[in-house]
């Protein structure tokens, strides 16, 4: 995970009301008491920790997403939850019941699909590999908001150095053109366009 990351824990008295994280901001640690959240803007990651108390990468929730769900039915969180882009999260369930288990259904068959989509980010060519994520991340209006280097690397398991260099090619190719995006550092903001892409 990223070195920058800090964490304060949520307040219960903030479980019923939507907050807003910087990115590299923790949101919580696998096995803290809490509730869902449904993910209103931006990208957590999501990791779990090993036997030796490493984070290891497991799984991004982007808008949309419901997290901690597993809270439901353990009371804790299985993964620690880190902001990778400026998040805003709200409580879930938002209704009825039965609204709220037709939301938790599709929330997590799109989880099913973007685990698919995150095994193939970590084969392939490393170039491959990025232009997956960035796919993955672009919102509809052809933007992206990428998270740090070091977290591109820990989620298409390639080197940061290696990140940083396609990086620089996919802006000197015009696939990535650097925008001002509110609220994102100006390093992170940029206009995709996959068409300049070298074939």
């Amino acid at each position: 995970m990223n070195s920058s990351n800090t964490f304060t824990p949520i307040k219960l008295s903030d479980l019923r009301r939507s907050l807003a994280f910087e990115p590299g901001k923790g949101l919580w640690r696998s096995g803290d008491a809490g509730r869902a959240w449904r993910v209103r803007q931006g990208v957590v990651r999501l990791d779990s920790t090993t036997s030796a108390g490493h984070s290891v990468f497991g799984s991004l929730a982007i808008a949309g997403d419901i997290v901690g769900c597993e809270t439901l039915l353990f009371g804790a969180y299985t993964f620690n939850a880190t902001a990778l882009t400026q998040c805003e999260l709200s409580p879930w369930p938002e209704g009825d019941a039965a609204a709220a288990s037709a939301s938790l259904l599709e929330s997590l068959a799109k989880a099913q699909r973007r685990a698919a989509d995150l095994v193939a980010l970590r084969g392939g060519q490393a170039v491959d590999r990025v232009l997956g994520l960035v796919r993955l991340l672009a919102d509809g209006a052809g933007r992206v908001v990428l998270p740090a280097r070091q977290d591109i690397a820990d989620i298409t398991d390639l080197r940061f150095e290696t990140i940083s260099r396609i990086i620089k090619t996919l802006e000197r190719a015009g696939v990535l053109a650097a925008v001002h995006i509110d609220g994102v550092r100006a390093s992170r903001g940029y206009a995709v366009d996959l068409s300049a892409m070298p074939a």
